[in-house]
């Protein structure tokens, strides 16, 4: 039976001692990162929704379902944190299966939407609706969902929860890794989309896709570092749980800082006028005003003229030879 750490209580349940072993201080450390990020994105979505009526932008105000989606995905990267800290067991083992690749597919679906809206608006294009942008976010992280309910009926054989802590090391992580395929997928295809927000003559719009570039710049980094951890075998699988709690709360930030606080300081900007296009300028009413009055002065001067000037007749009929 372990042995109860000094700054935990006795009757706590060994699972939970790394969340308060202060021997073992990654998860202390990891779990106070996690509880601020979490609050964070809380605190984000509250304003969020206190932002909605000052938000100025049609085109801004479509995004923010899709935007209020992406913080309640990130939200659950900090909370699923937790998991990887307590002890692999029958019950965080198909959590971290599961979980894992399905919130990362939600985040990543939610700037790929967000970066091909912006590919649309910087070339002056008509932008995709609310409901277009929520439905594909919501689908593309399906596929995610999909994958992973089959992993986990395949594997555990429908009710083996155990089979997780029963498999080797190396070959948990295979799986791990193997399971993330779309995501990696979604990653890259992001990162593709947010390099043609660059290319178009609204530049209004290029800042948007710059937070979506570096976001999925550093997710990437991030990535290929803890597969690359991960993969390579260590004495202990402790490090694993270290590796991928500390890339969550990594990954976590990033989105937060890189992209949500940017986006945020944009969000309730005053719209740009130079960032859509003039449509029929000619024909817009004020044009109309403006050009309506410059044909009556022409009109009203050339009549003054000709009352001026008095008609060839009259002038032959008083001329000298009149008399």
């Amino acid at each position: 039976m372990a042995t109860t750490p000094t700054s935990c209580r006795g009757d706590l349940d060994p699972r939970y001692h790394r969340l308060c072993d202060t021997g073992v201080v990654w998860g202390i450390v990891l779990e106070a990162v996690a509880a601020v990020g979490a609050v964070t994105s809380v605190a984000f979505m509250l304003a969020l929704l206190v932002l909605i009526c000052k938000v100025q932008d049609s085109n801004k105000r479509k995004l923010l379902p899709v935007q209020f989606l992406f913080l309640l995905s990130v939200l659950g990267v900090f909370g699923l944190t937790f998991a990887f800290i307590i002890k692999l067991d029958r019950s965080t083992g198909p959590t971290r299966f599961f979980l894992f690749g399905v919130l990362f597919s939600l985040c990543f679906s939610c700037l790929l939407v967000h970066a091909f809206n912006l590919t649309q608006l910087v070339r002056g294009r008509k932008p995709l609706s609310m409901l277009v942008m929520l439905g594909l976010a919501v689908g593309f992280s399906l596929v995610q969902d999909i994958i992973a309910v089959e992993y986990l009926i395949l594997t555990m054989n429908r009710t083996n929860t155990e089979i997780f802590a029963e498999l080797s090391p190396p070959r948990r992580n295979e799986d791990f890794v193997m399971l993330l395929i779309f995501v990696f997928f979604l990653m890259a295809l992001t990162f593709l989309t947010s390099c043609f927000t660059f290319c178009g003559s609204f530049t209004g719009w290029k800042r948007h896709g710059a937070h979506i570039y570096l976001t999925t710049l550093l997710s990437i980094a991030i990535w290929v570092a803890w597969i690359t951890l991960l993969l390579i075998p260590t004495p202990d699988p402790m490090w694993d749980d270290t590796i991928l709690s500390s890339a969550l709360v990594a990954n976590g930030w990033v989105f937060l800082l890189v992209y949500v606080a940017p986006e945020f300081q944009l969000l309730t900007k005053q719209q740009n006028p130079m960032d859509y296009p003039v449509e029929d300028a000619f024909c817009k009413p004020q044009f109309m005003k403006q050009s309506y009055g410059v044909e009556n002065r022409a009109y009203t001067q050339e009549e003054i003229t000709q009352e001026s000037d008095p008609p060839e007749g009259f002038l032959h009929s008083t001329g000298p030879d009149s008399g």
